[in-house]
Parts: structure tokens; C-alpha cells; sequence
């Protein structure tokens, strides 16, 4: 993209302004190292009404209005850019790509001199933006909502390739539908996913420890589980794998995810689950079985939780069951 001096072309817009009008421009787009100023505040150090200050600065518009001929180029330049990107963008990415970070405020302001370019503010669920296509940015946002009931459904993240498939839209649109959206992120391996999902935005000690599991898909010690979240301790590890609900101890210090299948509770509560689940008496050989791909633990403490009669009771052929008052 050709590159222009934006500065001098906004100086020459501005230039032979009344005044009044040149300072309210100037203010209000943060020109002259200013910050920029509400309609409210300028009216305030002029002691009049907003209003009149908006009227100055449409006043200042309709005098600039007719040296925009002379820079159609870069206003043509402007648009092809939005085109290559779904006909929006969000605004502060607008602002860095076409104003190379030193010539921001320039744009910002060149962008409100055409009408064919729309500013829509940040809201709950979307970034500030631009567009110069109002169909397109409702395409945008149903796509969004599309992606968004699908990641509550299947609740699994997906890289861009994955999301292009389910969009019949172009990558560069893609991309920019996805950078509008604070629903859907992106997190640091790519991936993308919801907003509120630890993969995506972790909180804490806990969530560090979710994504530890997630990485590497099996039951780990909580020793090992420090070792891959920075500046954790053993401890405050360990008490956040007891109190979250998500993990589930399978053995001495060694924790699964439930969402993994696992059951929590004692050694007696997963063979009470286990003999409920089947519906059916089963030898000490089979328990043991299923009770392995639950717990790390030994025969021996199986079979001890088996000769608890409070809970269990063997029948004429060897084979478990839980006790008739627990059914």
C-alpha cells in the first residue's frame, strides 16, 4: 500500500479555516499533540452548548468538503482496503495498518471526512469498528453467532483453517469478522474459542492447571503439574486440584479431569458406581478391572472396600453387588 504524508495532507485540508472552526477540528481529533476532546469539554472551555460545537465542526466539514477532490486516491486507497476485508475493520487494527502508528490520528480523521466510511462504537459484544457496508457487517455478526452457538455445542477450540470451512466467506473476511468479536478470541497457540474459556483466557492457578491436563491428556501428580505453571508453588497447586470440581484424585497426589469420565469419591464410591452402572453382579477380578481406569491404586485396597459388608454383599458365586438397602 502506497504510502502517504497524511499530516501534510490534513494540514492542507485544515488550512484557511475560520478560527473558531480550526480549533474545534484540531480538539476534537487530538491534532497538535492533544488529546482528543468530547463535543461537551470543547463546548465547555467555549461556554456554549455541545450541540453548537457539533454544528462548528459540520460547518468546518462542508468548508473542507471541497478540497477532498484533490485526494480521491487515498480515499479510493481507503476503500479497496476495507473491500479486502469483508468491507470492515476494527478500528484500532484500521488505525495501525493504514496510519503506520504514525499517522493515526491523521486517518481517524480522514476517515470522517467521507461518508462512505461508518463508525459504529465498541459494544457488549463487538470492538469499535468501521465499514463501508452495512449488509456486510450484518452478515458479519450472523456469522459470529453461528460460531459462537457452535462452540457451545461442541465446546472444542478450532485453528483458522477449521473455522474457514464452516464459513463460506474469505480468509481475510474471516479474519476480520473474528477481530470485531469479543466473544470469540484467540489465544496464544492460534486456537480460537470463547471468551470465557480457560484455553482461551486463563484465570489463575486453577485454570494454568486445566490447560496442563488438557496438554497432555492423562492423569499427572500435582508435583508435576507445578512444574509447568510459572511461579506457582506445590501447595497453593495442590489446594486448588482439591477444591475445583473439574479434577478429580485418582491416586496419592494424582489428579484426572473429570470430563475425562472420571468419578469422584473414595475407592467404594467408584465400585459402587461401577456396579450400578453395569447393573449386574461382578467378580473382584472385574471390579478390579474397571476400577483401575479409574483409580491408581492397589488390588489389595480394592478388595479390602469389597470386604466391607456395609456397603457390599457377595452372593453364592463369588460375585459383588452393592447391598440391597444402598439399591
Amino acid at each position: 500500500m502506497k504510502i502517504f504524508n497524511y499530516q501534510k495532507i490534513c494540514q492542507e485540508l485544515l488550512k484557511d479555516l475560520p478560527e473558531r472552526q480550526k480549533e474545534v477540528v484540531l480538539r476534537r481529533f487530538a491534532f497538535g499533540g492533544r488529546e482528543r476532546e468530547t463535543l461537551q469539554s470543547i463546548g465547555d472551555g467555549f461556554g456554549i452548548c455541545r450541540e453548537r460545537i457539533r454544528q462548528i465542526q459540520e460547518a468546518a466539514f462542508k468548508k473542507i468538503k471541497p478540497r477532498l477532490k484533490n485526494y480521491q486516491k487515498i480515499f479510493n486507497i481507503f476503500f479497496e482496503y476495507f473491500k479486502k476485508f469483508g468491507d470492515l475493520r476494527k478500528e484500532d487494527i484500521l488505525l495501525a495498518e493504514l496510519g503506520k502508528e504514525e499517522w493515526e490520528k491523521e486517518v481517524y480523521f480522514l476517515l470522517n471526512l467521507d461518508k462512505r466510511f461508518q463508525k459504529f462504537n465498541q459494544t457488549k459484544n463487538f470492538y469499535s469498528l468501521w465499514t463501508i457496508n452495512l449488509a456486510s457487517l450484518s452478515k458479519a455478526k450472523k456469522i459470529i453467532q453461528s460460531l459462537c452457538q457452535h462452540f457451545q455445542k461442541n465446546k472444542n477450540l478450532l485453528n483458522l483453517e477449521e473455522l474457514n470451512q464452516k464459513v463460506s466467506d474469505r480468509k481475510e473476511a474471516l479474519i476480520s469478522y473474528l477481530e470485531i468479536s469479543k466473544e470469540i478470541q484467540k489465544n496464544a497457540e492460534g486456537l480460537y474459542g470463547l471468551r470465557d474459556w480457560p484455553e482461551i483466557n486463563p484465570r489463575g492457578i486453577k485454570d494454568k492447571a486445566y490447560l496442563v491436563f488438557k496438554k497432555f491428556e492423562k492423569p499427572l501428580h500435582f508435583s508435576e503439574v507445578t512444574k509447568f505453571i510459572e511461579g506457582s508453588h506445590l501447595q497453593t497447586v495442590h489446594n486448588e486440584l482439591i477444591r475445583d470440581p473439574r479434577f478429580i484424585l485418582v491416586g496419592r497426589g494424582t489428579y484426572a479431569l473429570r470430563e475425562w469420565g472420571y468419578y469422584p469419591g473414595q475407592v467404594k464410591d467408584v465400585i459402587l458406581k461401577i456396579l450400578k452402572e453395569v447393573k449386574r453382579p461382578l467378580t473382584k477380578e472385574e471390579i478390579l478391572e474397571k476400577v483401575k481406569k479409574q483409580r491408581v491404586v492397589k488390588a489389595n485396597t480394592v478388595f479390602l472396600n469389597l470386604s466391607n459388608k456395609e456397603y457390599f454383599q457377595r452372593d453364592s458365586q463369588g460375585k459383588y453387588r452393592p447391598k440391597t438397602a444402598l439399591i
